[in-house]
């Protein structure tokens, strides 16, 4: 049995001690914020409760699975529901779309919307995406990558071919869809880790297939719930979650890992240290030695991955019939990628609204607690990106609504509260340099491997959740934390 302290009480920090405390290992958690989640944020204004992260769940068999790997049974803590429309698209030209949860319905749904043909063209695209998901899964998402791997894929020809690693998510998707609004809607997966479709590389097509295959799930209260049942889950195992506890330092002795320090100056010893938090935070002030400046030094090279500006929108009434998800397209979606990622806020975004019909979440019948998000540059006040600008969140979001109301979505006049979230704010809450929301994007053909592994090179220390391996989103970290797991069984037998 092992010591082990986890650094943050994300998802990923939670999931990781989850699954040691069951193995048997001795566990702490330290979160430096005053409730756990990290990115899966809740906020309750008013009687009304906001998830300000994630709003939608998919492959929740791996949920079931980290429940069922600690001695427990997801339906005891969480009410899933699965989305009969995974989201409501409106396209430049005034064309909508209700996109099916269930990908058997998509083909009929894109013909019925976009024209004939077009849902065979993106089921050819799909099925190119699943011949990618199975030659990735395994090696790339649910183990530690390594240089085998990478060797292991490369002398299959025949997987090389399919995954077109050479390719971009954009320009593998053009040999098989000819229509402008079936590029927009691909396109737009590649938000899901932070990154620009241009520079993305094919293998993300794996997204959306993931999302049609495995069907889009919502959590009864609101996904905040996910990190408020594994809190309990945790504790029923006997982990001990101090919050508060901001670490400053994580310790070394003869050359490995050996506890924290916190901002009291209180030492706690460990065998083994898990950092639930940005890997950049990591190695650019937790850890020591010329590994981590290394390590430092080389996520300053990548993309990091965008932001996201949030209005959190009490509604009273809200519009009836509203889509649980919807997505309002700009006309020239190249324009956003340029802003974004040249460090200014976009003029015209696309829109991103989440409206659970869920009466939980509202403090009467007839209420609407809205996230509405789009895409940001992150904080950067060096480059000239100061979202703590004087004035500047409160006019955006002001311009932000108005676009809205132009689209055809105009609910100034039903706000009752709203709440501006900008990509500084999660820079604070979450201690995630400038709020990239992934950590790094995954902007080029070898981004997959320049994303921190979760085996550090001091021995003993392990990097959980977004912005380390396999990457952001809700089933990733949970399957980081799965590896991480993993990991520190087999260090432990050593």
């Amino acid at each position: 049995m092992s010591r082990v302290v986890v650094v943050g009480a994300g998802l990923g920090g939670l999931a990781t001690a989850a699954r040691l405390a069951a193995a048997g290992h001795e566990v702490t958690v330290l979160e430096q914020a005053s409730q756990v989640g990290g990115k899966l944020g809740v906020e309750v204004v008013d009687g009304y409760t906001f998830d300000t992260g994630p709003s939608l769940v998919t492959m929740p068999h791996l949920l079931e699975q980290l429940w069922s790997s600690t001695g427990g049974r997801l339906a005891d803590d969480l009410t899933l529901q699965r989305l009969e429309v995974a989201c409501h698209y409106r396209f430049p030209d005034g064309t909508r779309l209700d996109l099916p949860g269930r990908a058997d319905a998509v083909p009929g749904a894109l013909d019925d919307a976009l024209g004939p043909g077009r849902g065979e063209q993106w089921a050819a695209l799909m099925r190119r995406a699943e011949r990618i998901w199975d030659v990735t899964r395994e090696p790339f998402l649910e183990s530690p990558i390594t240089v085998r791997d990478m060797a292991r894929l490369s002398r299959r020809l025949d997987h090389v071919a399919a995954v077109a690693p050479w390719r971009s998510m954009r320009g593998l998707g053009a040999t098989y869809l000819d229509d402008p609004r079936l590029r927009l809607l691909l396109d737009r997966y590649a938000t899901y880790t932070g990154s620009d479709p241009r520079r993305a590389p094919a293998a993300l097509l794996t997204v959306p297939y993931v999302e049609q295959a495995f069907g889009s799930w919502y959590v009864a209260g609101g996904l905040g719930r996910i990190a408020a049942a594994l809190l309990a889950r945790v504790r029923s195992l006997g982990v001990e979650v101090v919050l508060g506890a901001e670490v400053v330092r994580i310790d070394q002795a003869a050359g490995r890992a050996s506890g924290v320090t916190l901002r009291d100056g209180t030492r706690l010893a460990a065998d083994v240290v898990v950092a639930n938090a940005d890997a950049a935070t990591v190695y650019g002030s937790l850890v020591s030695g010329p590994g981590a400046r290394r390590a430092a030094r080389r996520i300053r090279r990548t993309t990091p991955s965008l932001a996201g500006f949030v209005l959190l929108l009490a509604l009273d009434p809200a519009p009836p019939g509203a889509p649980h998800h919807s997505v309002l397209f700009p006309d020239d979606y190249d324009a956003e990628f340029d802003a974004v990622f040249g460090g200014r806020p976009v003029e015209s975004p696309t829109i991103y609204v989440s409206a659970p019909p869920d009466p939980a979440v509202v403090p009467h019948p007839g209420a609407g607690a809205w996230f509405v998000l789009v895409n940001a540059p992150r904080h950067d006040p060096a480059a000239g990106m100061n979202w703590d600008s004087p004035g500047l969140a409160d006019r955006y979001a002001d311009q932000v609504l108005a676009v809205m109301a132009e689209r055809g979505l105009d609910v100034r006049d039903r706000i009752r509260h709203r709440t501006v979230l900008t990509p500084a704010d999660l820079a604070r809450r979450t201690l995630t340099p400038g709020g990239s929301i992934y950590g790094t994007s995954s902007n080029g053909a070898r981004a997959a491997f320049q994303r921190p592994s979760n085996a550090s090179s001091l021995p003993g220390l392990y990097l959980v959740g977004g912005s380390s391996h396999p990457g952001g989103g809700l089933p990733l970290v949970v399957l980081s934390s799965r590896i991480v797991a993993g990991l520190v069984e087999a260090h432990s037998a050593r």
